[in-house]
């Protein structure tokens, strides 16, 4: 267990100390799944969970091979990726008849690329 006088002493753990807040609050189903958020420093991920089942549904990264070879063409393209990123997952999810998912940011701001993830995945098809 983590100290509380060590929480405050890293972005880390201070990410990790929310996270688990959000995780007391937020729960995916089968019929809405939990569309979980990882972000580096390079790359983004994005998974759809069943906590009922405790399995995930399925899962899309910017290493995958249909967007490694992504390029963009404004100021951030890790934003534009992102985007591309979270489009690819609905599209994914909408084959496999999941329309909505609750949203966990894993304890990221929504800002950035966490925002154009999620921008990416309304515009792709998702609901939440």
């Amino acid at each position: 267990m983590i100290k509380r006088s060590q929480l405050r002493k890293s972005r880390a753990l201070q990410r990790q100390r929310r996270h688990l807040r959000i995780r007391n609050k937020v729960r995916g189903t089968a019929e809405r799944p939990r569309l979980v958020v990882f972000r580096s420093l390079k790359n983004i991920e994005g998974q759809v969970v069943d906590d009922d089942a405790g399995r995930t549904v399925l899962g899309v990264s910017t290493l995958a091979p249909d967007l490694r070879d992504f390029t963009g063409e404004g100021k951030n393209p890790r934003v534009e990726q992102s985007f591309a990123a979270g489009k690819l997952l609905a599209e994914r999810a909408k084959a496999q008849g999941i329309e909505a998912v609750v949203f966990d940011r894993g304890g990221y701001k929504y800002h950035g690329r966490v925002k154009a993830f999620a921008d990416g995945a309304r515009e792709g098809g998702l609901q939440f």
